[in-house]
């Protein structure tokens, strides 16, 4: 019963997470707007929105999420938590349409309904958390080959976007930026499980901080966050936010998920009807999503809209390029 009771208290952690983080991209992508009309953009290295009310409320925002998504994480298992994000989407979407004026139309209704039954699928067949004891357990799991190897990619392929594809593609390529949030999510997840784990048992009575290695999960969590925080600034100032906010959850679920199979392995004790079903469950949520994301502009602004313009330093070549160039 420990398990369920710890699954059912990180389903209720991963909703409320949703409901700040959605909540937290439109106000945020309100403050980059504002702070954008009198000052340099985010997209353009500029930090304006530092003096922006409304950023620092979607900053607040942001942080209570993430907090009870760091909880989520705690009880419940990756493969559980992390599709439950594209609640936030639906949320997004929503304040999206009456606030930013990024109209959501039939098909992006259906799209978060397909989410919505995407979602409950995986809750349904979620597994149960792994009893670990001692953060010793997770830095065994983090040491074995097969983490250590996915690791080096995620840094490789974080350095290369950073210094090749950033400066070649980044303002025109919406998937430079989420690449590398998505990247680094996927270890600040493992990182966030770790730490959270540490702290749970350690208010069990049993202290974790006296060991090394939570001290280095910390660290790593950090300057994870750090980068993503960055990078997703970026994507919000310069593309629609109906578009970073469904592109950043689908790359970074499946990278979260393909981390925490590698590290974890939460699917070796589960029937093979169980994973199948959660796995339709994910496609849903990512057809879901898709819709969403192709479907943006029917019966939304005009591309030619100020919401779609791309920053000043972007050079166009006729005057209805589009800056987000498809993935």
């Amino acid at each position: 019963m420990g398990g369920i009771d710890d699954n059912v208290r990180g389903l209720v952690f991963a909703i409320s997470s949703s409901v700040f983080i959605g909540s937290s991209f439109i106000i945020k992508k309100k403050g980059l707007m504002k702070a954008g009309s009198s000052g340099t953009r985010a997209g353009s290295g500029g930090y304006a929105y530092l003096k922006e009310p409304w950023w620092w409320v979607g900053m607040i925002a942001m942080l209570a999420g993430e907090g009870a998504n760091f909880a989520a994480y705690a009880f419940a298992p990756a493969i559980l938590v992390t599709p439950l994000g594209a609640l936030s989407i639906i949320f997004s979407a929503v304040l999206a349409h009456f606030i930013l004026e990024e109209k959501l139309h039939m098909f992006g209704i259906v799209g978060c309904i397909l989410c919505l039954v995407g979602s409950t699928t995986i809750v349904l067949h979620a597994p149960l958390e792994q009893k670990i004891t001692s953060v010793k357990e997770i830095w065994h799991l983090a040491t074995q080959p097969g983490f250590v190897v996915y690791a080096l990619f995620v840094a490789t392929s974080i350095l290369l976007l950073k210094f090749y594809g950033v400066p070649q593609y980044g303002q025109t390529h919406m998937a430079i930026y989420i690449g590398i949030c998505s990247l680094s999510g996927s270890i600040a997840v493992m990182g966030v499980k770790a730490v959270g784990i540490a702290i749970k048992l350690t208010v069990e009575g049993s202290n974790q901080f006296k060991y090394f290695q939570t001290w280095f999960f910390i660290i790593v969590l950090v300057g994870c966050c750090i980068l993503q925080l960055n990078y997703l600034n970026k994507a919000l100032d310069i593309f629609n936010t109906a578009v970073v906010s469904p592109m950043y959850y689908v790359m970074f679920t499946i990278l979260t998920i393909v981390a925490s199979m590698i590290m974890f392995k939460e699917w070796d004790h589960q029937k093979a009807a169980a994973i199948v079903t959660e796995v339709c469950g994910f496609l849903t949520i990512l057809a879901g999503t898709f819709l969403l994301h192709k479907t943006r502009d029917m019966g939304g602004k005009p591309m030619d809209s100020p919401v779609f313009q791309p920053s000043p330093s972007v050079k166009t070549t006729n005057a209805r390029q589009e800056p987000m160039t498809a993935l």
